[in-house]
């Protein structure tokens, strides 16, 4: 369940705090002497501190997992405009996404890092294309302007004529040989 730590940790923070507060209550209801009722209040305290504590923490978590998936799905929405339309600007993908131009360069290089994008990219003139690999490494021309390729590192592919970078899925710079 997405979030569901953030909803947990609220209810065990809201538990502890009632806790407290009723067994204080109870303490100070009782008629107990000064010291008993500050000792019940410590008492009560040395219970319900490790569940605030506890909630606090879920609660923390499940919103650095809110944040995740809205990154993972920021990234699913970019992938998916490259994939569909075959060639996408960075400035339309800035405007579609309403972010940052260097957060969107981040996210395609996240993409390129975990895998998922197999393409070229042209940063002169910020222009993606969606390329098969295996169409690029058998025919070794380039999508943006014809010229050969030239391999330049693991995984990536260069045209020495326009500069764009061609990246490469494990899967197919294996089949390239």
């Amino acid at each position: 369940m997405r979030g569901g730590g953030r909803i947990v940790g609220l209810i065990i923070i809201a538990i502890g705090v009632l806790l407290f507060l009723g067994w204080s209550a109870t303490v100070v209801a009782s008629g107990a002497t000064w010291g008993g009722m500050v000792l019940g209040i410590f008492v009560a305290l040395l219970v319900c501190a490790p569940l605030v504590g506890v909630g606090l923490y879920l609660q923390r978590q499940g919103s650095q997992e809110d944040r995740q998936f809205a990154q993972v799905e920021q990234e699913k929405k970019l992938l998916n405009m490259v994939l569909t339309q075959g060639q996408v600007s960075i400035s339309e993908i800035v405007v579609e996404m309403q972010q940052p131009t260097d957060a969107v360069e981040e996210m395609i290089r996240n993409l390129v890092g975990k895998q998922l994008f197999s393409g070229a990219i042209n940063w002169d003139k910020g222009i993606l294309y969606s390329v098969e690999s295996q169409q690029l490494t058998d025919g070794k021309k380039c999508p943006n302007c014809g010229g050969e390729l030239a391999f330049a590192g693991k995984g990536l592919i260069e045209c020495p004529w326009c500069g764009s970078e061609v990246f490469l899925t494990k899967r197919a710079a294996a089949t390239t040989g």
